[in-house]
């Protein structure tokens, strides 16, 4: 287990707001982001806002088309940095 790091939380950002910022870093629209995912854009809205949960498939699918892993957007704000003293 001493391989391992110990994860540190760093900024408060939900999922939705992850999901919205990797979207607008890479200039697509709500209606890009649906036509490349299959997803509907008022669900891409809804994720956005926090009014649903991403979920694993979405995820994934999400992912995909922002170029990023999975966990980038269902784990936003955490840092596995080596902390200097381990």
């Amino acid at each position: 287990m001493k391989d391992y790091r110990k994860a540190k939380k760093r900024v408060d950002v939900s999922v939705g707001e992850s999901v919205r910022i990797l979207r607008e870093l890479q200039e697509l629209s709500q209606n890009e982001l649906a036509e490349l995912t299959g997803i509907p854009q008022s669900t891409i809205s809804a994720i956005e806002n926090d009014r649903i949960n991403l979920g694993v498939e979405r995820a994934k699918t999400l992912a995909r088309a922002l170029k990023c892993h999975p966990a980038v957007l269902v784990f936003p704000g955490w840092d596995i940095h080596q902390d200097s003293a381990a």
